[in-house]
């Protein structure tokens, strides 16, 4: 887990109703976590919004267009919402909030703290570490 990003999450949680936020890879790795949010739900957070997202950018020929690029993904439940957006190449943010957040101030920070970690939150390619030249 990346602990420098991880005060940049809580910056999320300073609107209120939003409860956690976690920074995962394209293939569902955790890249980083807010702080109150535990290691081991953040990883199980982390494989599922790799899943939703995979699930969500297969929907873009329901919308006409297969070509088209997802963006944000939004689930609703009894207790809350999960918002789910692009943070770069191969990254994604997801934010969980209270039924009581204000949609527009959620979506509005999560893409201020996409802009503002701009090139850390790329995630470069996997290299062969084992390999030997």
């Amino acid at each position: 887990m990346n602990d420098d990003l991880s005060w940049m999450l809580d910056s999320a949680l300073e609107i209120p109703g939003a409860l956690h936020a976690v920074l995962i890879s394209a293939d569902g790795l955790l890249m980083a976590r807010t702080q109150d949010f535990d290691k081991d739900d953040a990883d199980r957070v982390a494989a599922a919004m790799s899943g939703v997202q995979s699930l969500s950018r297969t929907l873009a020929f329901f919308c006409e267009d297969p070509s088209q690029t997802w963006r944000q993904t939004l689930v609703e439940f009894d207790g809350g919402w999960v918002f789910l957006i692009s943070a770069g190449e191969g990254a994604y943010l997801g934010v969980s909030a209270s039924p009581e957040v204000d949609m527009a101030d959620i979506t509005f920070r999560m893409q201020q703290l996409v802009a503002q970690l701009g090139k850390r939150l790329t995630t470069p390619p996997r290299e062969n570490l084992g390999a030997r030249s």
